[in-house]
């Protein structure tokens, strides 16, 4: 198939919308423009030698910039739309919506956290009924490391009157399983919220690999 050229896809963008895009024709229109090469070809590079946009999404913003020579300005721009993408999926949990078990939380997390090269850790502050309250991230950690006060995260579902609360975070390694500070962690909030009848439904580890639920595995 003959390769597009910058005009042809964005009149193709125009004509049958952004959905008819190659993943390299949709980056190709947040790239600069390069003197003698259209920025559809140098996007079809870039996915190409890093393996789809998945790989591209975990790279942070030092390793893009090493990208077919993108620089600093080419490589913002492409961490502002993967960012802006992480946005729009979490914007489309909404709070409001019902929890009915863990495979809702990853439904919801998985897409926003499992491509990070990077942890965070988010909570979902739920009703008596699992209604949604708030989706709130609580902090953001290293490649393999991650703090969290306990303290926080309560007085927040205070504030909420929240009924309860589930956990999420990631696992850049892409492996879900927990490691001993995450059953640690996972103790210590339990018991603080206990202390005000906040109950900890769930703690719940996205990564590449999979997922993980300490109710599931029958740990809470």
């Amino acid at each position: 198939m003959k390769s597009q050229n910058d005009k042809e896809v964005r009149e193709r963008l125009v004509a049958r919308g952004a959905e008819a895009l190659t993943d390299a024709e949709l980056l190709s229109l947040v790239l600069p423009a390069r003197r003698g090469e259209e920025s559809v070809a140098t996007a079809e590079r870039m996915v190409e030698s890093v393996g789809g946009v998945g790989p591209l999404a975990r790279l942070t913003l030092s390793e893009l910039r090493q990208l077919e020579g993108l620089g600093m300005d080419g490589a913002a721009k492409v961490a502002a739309a993967i960012e802006l993408g992480r946005r729009v999926l979490l914007a489309e949990g909404e709070e409001g919506a019902n929890i009915t078990n863990y495979r809702d939380v990853v439904a919801l997390f998985g897409p926003l956290l499992g491509a990070l090269s990077h942890e965070e850790m988010w909570v979902l502050y739920l009703s008596s009924s699992n209604r949604i309250l708030e989706k709130r991230r609580m902090s953001v950690g290293g490649l393999s490391s991650l703090t969290t006060d306990c303290r926080l995260i309560v007085r927040h579902a205070l504030t909420l009157v929240a009924a309860s609360i589930i956990v999420v975070h990631n696992h850049p390694s892409g492996l879900a399983e927990p490691s001993g500070e995450d059953e640690q962690f996972t103790r210590r909030l339990r018991e603080a919220a206990a202390l005000f009848d906040i109950a900890l439904l769930d703690h719940i580890i996205v990564s590449r690999g999979g997922s993980y639920s300490f109710r599931a595995d029958g740990k809470l």
